[in-house]
């Protein structure tokens, strides 16, 4: 799955910087097909300014051929953080004394889930560290049976998408038929003497068994599927390149690639010496550079942003091809309803609410979306793939983007991001086609009179 060798022959090579052909690269990127390895490896050395420019500019240019201007927005929520696994870096890890150890109990979650909803989100990223109490998965199993059951006035989660840990294939089965969205799983690093070094103990120090969740996911017929590095444990290029042949085995093999990338730097967590020094610290230049050439490489995936970089990185970003944040995050359990932080997994750089960060994307042109259309109506998998990678997906997501936005501007909005929320739905509607056009303003009148939950 991940040939190291050729990873390394390939960063070996210190092939030079050639502005004649970074820009046939940058022109090929353009037809939506991707980058090969060594197209990538070419891209990566790059630091002359004008050349970076023209790299972000494409990274933007392919993101908006793809998606178009909408930008998902979800919260992780975090049930538990017991954890069995030492990972050196991580404040989950099962010897780390410092941390307050806690694990939600249903009403709890139920609780949490009310806080989000009342925010205005729609979708969620349920997280647990991987040492599940109680009654093991059934206990991750019942957590997504009571957000789905939350109801508060007109509002309710209306997808869950997880980060838990490797699961056998029987497992994976009642996972999907728990009407998860996207299964996500990062292998935090793809350099496996490092992994070794990093993971000293627990299940988790298994790099095949963690490498082949996914396989075993899709086998049980989740077809979504997020995969990520933490960044920072090794160097970035080549993770960079083994997250690409990660995904090309998964579009061989299963004929779907990653629904989603995550592109976590790894920040400073309670009680790890690692976190607060970072092995290969990934400079913000360095960092920007990697989320364009991503979004070059894999036009399909959806790229996401997390709360741990500052408000002015993740806004630097949007422009380099990330179409989904988080906002408004905690990363301790019960950490909507309580003040207390020494349970969280690791720091944060943006504390902004929803709120402030749907002001801040829709004053810069974006579309906030709260959609959840794909997930319901089966667009997954090889459907959402086919139509992702012919830049067909954005005829619905604008859409849905705009009428999703329309109702969180009703239910939830502040004045002055309804007013500035407003007159970009009106400004994006005229850049419809008419018969779209036509059809998205009769659903978002159709929201202003108190209908709601309408996609197409």
């Amino acid at each position: 799955m991940i040939n190291e060798q050729k990873i390394n022959e390939i960063l070996s090579s210190n092939i030079p910087v050639d502005k004649t052909r970074v820009r046939e690269i940058l022109a090929q990127a353009l037809e939506l097909h991707g980058l090969s390895a060594l197209d990538v490896a070419a891209l990566m050395p790059v630091g002359d300014a004008e050349l970076l420019h023209e790299i972000y500019a494409t990274a933007k240019k392919v993101k908006e051929e793809i998606y178009g201007k909408r930008l998902v927005l979800f919260a992780p929520l975090y049930i538990s953080n017991m954890c069995h696994n030492e990972c050196l870096y991580c404040a989950f890890r099962a010897s780390n004394k410092a941390l307050r150890r806690r694990s939600l109990t249903q009403e709890e979650i139920a609780q949490e889930t009310q806080i989000l909803i009342a925010e205005g989100h729609k979708r969620l990223l349920l997280v647990a560290g991987e040492a599940y109490v109680r009654d093991g998965l059934r206990y991750v199993l019942d957590a997504i049976a009571t957000i789905y059951g939350v109801k508060t006035g007109t509002g309710a989660i209306r997808r869950i998408n997880v980060n838990l840990a490797p699961l056998c294939l029987e497992d994976f089965s009642l996972l999907k038929n728990a009407a998860i969205g996207t299964y996500q799983l990062f292998q935090e690093t793809y350099h496996r003497e490092t992994y070794k070094a990093m993971h000293v103990g627990g299940k988790k120090a298994d790099y095949d068994w963690r490498i082949t969740a996914i396989d075993r996911a899709m086998m049980a017929g989740i077809d979504d599927v997020g995969i990520g590095v933490l960044f920072g444990l090794a160097d970035w290029r080549f993770e960079v390149l083994a997250l690409l042949q990660h995904a090309e085995y998964l579009m061989q093999k299963f004929g779907v690639g990653p629904h989603t990338i995550s592109v976590p730097r790894l920040e400073p967590a309670t009680g790890s010496i690692i976190a607060e020094n970072p092995p290969h610290a990934v400079s913000d230049q360095d960092f920007c550079k990697m989320v364009a050439i991503l979004r070059l490489a894999v036009p399909y995936t959806g790229i996401i942003m997390s709360t741990r970089e500052t408000a002015n990185l993740r806004r630097e970003t949007l422009a380099l091809g990330v179409s989904q944040i988080s906002a408004g995050s905690r990363t301790n359990p019960g950490g909507y309803s309580s003040a207390i932080d020494n349970a969280s997994q690791f720091s944060l750089g943006d504390h902004r609410s929803l709120s402030e960060v749907v002001y801040d994307v829709a004053a810069k042109g974006y579309i906030p979306s709260f959609c959840t259309a794909c997930y319901r109506l089966g667009r997954t998998g090889d459907d959402f793939m086919h139509l992702a990678k012919t830049g067909c997906i954005k005829h619905m997501c604008e859409p849905n983007a705009l009428i999703s936005f329309q109702e969180y501007l009703c239910d939830y909005a502040p004045e002055p991001t309804r007013e500035i929320g407003e007159a970009l739905i009106a400004s994006e509607l005229e850049k419809l086609p008419f018969l779209a056009r036509n059809l998205v303003e009769k659903y978002i009148n159709l929201i202003r009179q108190g209908k709601r939950d309408l996609f197409v």
